[in-house]
């Protein structure tokens, strides 16, 4: 298996996406970022199943996002996402999200906390699941 840095995951702006404004709404932007990381790890061999044997996975902390242009139903976008950092419990996934035609739509990032599942709590990221994913700090 290779291990990919970068991860691409093409969307097309449903119906359902779009807002009272009549462009793709905020959160689901925050969407397309969680499926995006979640195919990545699933890529780089952690599907959600592979985690629920290990009894312990990731959670959001905190999102930060940045709006530029906004996306509309029909558009073809491209979220790219990766791993920036790792400490022991935390890990920062940074994401851009692009039109089809290359314009800059967001920027994001996104607080992942390995977690135990059955006490909550933050544990270790296990070298089994950090050594799946190649940093690409800033």
């Amino acid at each position: 298996m290779t291990i990919s840095t970068f991860y691409d995951f093409p969307h097309i702006v449903a119906a359902e996406d779009i807002d009272q404004l009549g462009h793709a709404g905020n959160f689901h932007y925050i969407k397309w970022m969680q499926h995006a990381a979640i195919a990545h790890s699933t890529a780089n061999g952690w599907p959600t199943e592979r985690y629920e044997t290990l009894g312990a996975g990731w959670v959001v902390r905190s999102h930060q996002i940045t709006y530029l242009k906004p996306a509309f139903e029909g558009d073809e976008v491209l979220i790219r996402t990766w791993v920036a950092s790792a400490r022991p419990a935390l890990s920062v996934r940074k994401y851009e999200i692009k039109h089809a035609d290359g314009t800059l739509l967001a920027t994001a990032e996104t607080e992942w906390v390995f977690v135990n599942y059955k006490t909550q709590r933050p544990v270790r990221i296990p070298p089994e699941v950090a050594s799946c994913f190649k940093l690409l700090e800033e």
